[in-house]
């Protein structure tokens, strides 16, 4: 019988997995409702949301391809918690810098903020990561 080591990259999977989830259902709703979505925003009338939401659909596949492997690569963890923190950087900068609706505004902001949180418990499964390596 074989002795299962406990996964100490558990964390860390759990996040990319979860970040890979919304970031799919994200894509899809930008998808599904490019426009009205939009309009939502406040955003004029020719701008399209669909390479945001194809680039979405894309950044899941890759976070879900990591998540997957039998061992995380750590390096592309980092990349995608700089990835996370660069898109609430930059929704906090287009709050400022864009006339989005108020409706448009808040959702911009809850979006960055679910982000902020999948960036925070990536970077913590990091940290076990790199613990429980210096105790070995």
């Amino acid at each position: 019988m074989s002795e299962q080591r406990p996964d100490n990259q558990k964390l860390l999977r759990r996040a990319l997995q979860g970040n890979a989830v919304f970031s799919v259902i994200s894509g899809v709703v930008i998808l599904a409702a490019n426009r009205n979505l939009g309009a939502f925003l406040g955003l004029p009338r020719d701008a399209s949301l669909a390479p945001m939401g194809i680039g979405l659909l894309g950044y899941a596949a890759w976070l879900a391809w990591n998540a997957r492997r039998e061992k995380i690569k750590i390096v592309d963890a980092w990349i995608a918690v700089a990835l996370d923190m660069v898109w609430v950087v930059g929704s906090y900068a287009l709050i400022f810098n864009v006339s989005f609706t108020n409706p448009g505004k808040w959702a911009v902001i809850l979006v960055a903020e679910l982000v902020f949180v999948f960036g925070v418990m990536q970077w913590l499964g990091l940290r076990r990561i790199a613990r429980n390596t210096e105790r070995a």
